[in-house]
């Protein structure tokens, strides 16, 4: 039997137990107990029904999901953030010309074309519009001051900043590094985005279901950024907070829930240096026929509680408030089913583009201006500071440019 990591959580856990709804599992980080499986595990994969502002998914998109599963056949998904919204395809169906895709080296092209990546550019030219301090304040006051009323243990408070780019989203998608890569071209449901996350969501592997929740980063170049990162108070309380709270999601449809790793530091390349970024890693054992049910398992785990924070019904009402702006398919998942395998990601990293319609001489209107945002955010606790917060969110506006993309045929 693999060893289970035992963790004694100092911070946050207290608060959890408190919550009303959320089932905290004990203080102490050994999961490898069964008796969880009494109180959070459903063969018919019932859930509570979530906030008002987060109805559950469509159940034409848990259906279909469903659907796909069962008949093993491969499948990519998408859905937006508020779960009714998706882009679901048969990857043998998906044309390169409306989608591209790249899951840890699973693609859907095998070579970059010389003009898709604008070789003739000798420098990628990156700006960025930040949110006015103020008005990042004002967003930030009315979490904190709903985190210090006890509606909110963590709240993840997110921001839509304009950018300007010499490259399109094809050439960004083409020349970024990223663990998960998405480029969704424009149709009738969407505005066209790219993405290119670092957070897996959940996997699905010989019966268990794994989750890696990313939270508390830090600028890689500081002296002795490791300690700092793993010795910051504000840090450890968000990361304890998301991990108990991804802990109970798992526990909704799946046994043997345990921490198999805890806040473990990965390194982030980025156009502006590197980050370092804390991560676990929680899985359980799915039920035997958990590919007919795909569809209520990921509805079970939505939206995702990186991108949320605990209560998730609540904090999800006070990000409504606070944001003032629709997430879209931002913080929404991605991923690849194929015989019962499961490979998914969360959307962020995300630059979306819109386009200003404008009045011609006739009357009519045309599409004249491309407009891209980037799509960013951070946790806020008790613990946090604005002015750090905001600084935090900033550095997290970058490209991760490759500099030497493949161009061959």
């Amino acid at each position: 039997m693999a060893k289970v990591l035992r963790i004694r959580i100092t911070i946050c856990i207290v608060f959890i137990n408190r919550i009303p709804g959320h089932h905290s599992l004990s203080r102490d980080f050994s999961c490898s107990n069964n008796s969880m499986s009494g109180i959070f595990y459903h063969h018919s994969f019932a859930h509570p029904k979530k906030s008002s502002i987060f109805a559950d998914m469509k159940q034409e998109i848990i259906d279909k999901i469903n659907r796909l599963a069962s008949q093993d056949e491969p499948f990519l998904f998408v859905i937006n953030y508020q779960g009714d919204k998706s882009f679901i395809r048969l990857l043998s169906d998906i044309n390169p010309e409306e989608c591209l895709f790249d899951f840890e080296g699973r693609r859907n092209f095998s070579h970059v074309r010389k003009e898709t990546l604008k070789e003739e550019i000798p420098e990628v030219t990156w700006q960025i519009e930040p949110p006015l301090y103020n008005d990042y304040e004002r967003s930030f006051d009315i979490v904190k001051s709903n985190i210090m009323g006890g509606n909110s243990y963590l709240t993840n408070l997110t921001c839509r900043i304009p950018v300007s780019c010499n490259l399109s989203l094809e050439d960004i998608f083409h020349r970024a590094k990223g663990k998960y890569k998405l480029l969704l071209k424009r149709n009738e449901n969407l505005n066209p985005f790219v993405c290119f996350s670092p957070e897996t969501f959940v996997r699905i592997k010989n019966g268990r279901i794994y989750s890696y929740p990313m939270k508390g980063t830090l600028d890689a170049s500081l002296p002795d950024a490791e300690k700092l990162l793993m010795e910051d108070e504000k840090e450890a309380a968000e990361h304890a907070t998301i991990v108990d709270l991804i802990r109970n999601d798992l526990s909704r449809v799946a046994e043997n829930v345990r921490v198999d790793k805890y806040r473990y530091i990965d390194i982030l390349h980025t156009n502006k240096g590197d980050i370092l970024q804390t991560s676990s890693e929680i899985s359980g054992r799915l039920p035997e026929d958990y590919r007919q049910h795909l569809g209520e398992i990921l509805d079970a785990q939505l939206p995702a509680g990186s991108i949320t924070g605990a209560p998730k019904d609540k904090t999800m009402q006070i990000i409504h408030e606070a944001e003032g702006y629709d997430r879209g398919f931002y913080t929404g998942i991605m991923g690849i089913y194929d015989q019962g395998e499961l490979n998914s990601a969360v959307m962020i990293r995300f630059v979306e583009e819109e386009t200003s319609p404008s009045k011609t001489e006739k009357g009519k209107y045309s599409e004249v201006s491309r407009e891209l945002y980037f799509k960013a955010g951070g946790g806020i606790t008790s613990k946090s500071d604005c002015r750090k917060e905001y600084e935090e969110v900033i550095q997290k506006i970058y490209l991760p440019i490759q500099e030497n993309p493949s161009s061959e045929y």
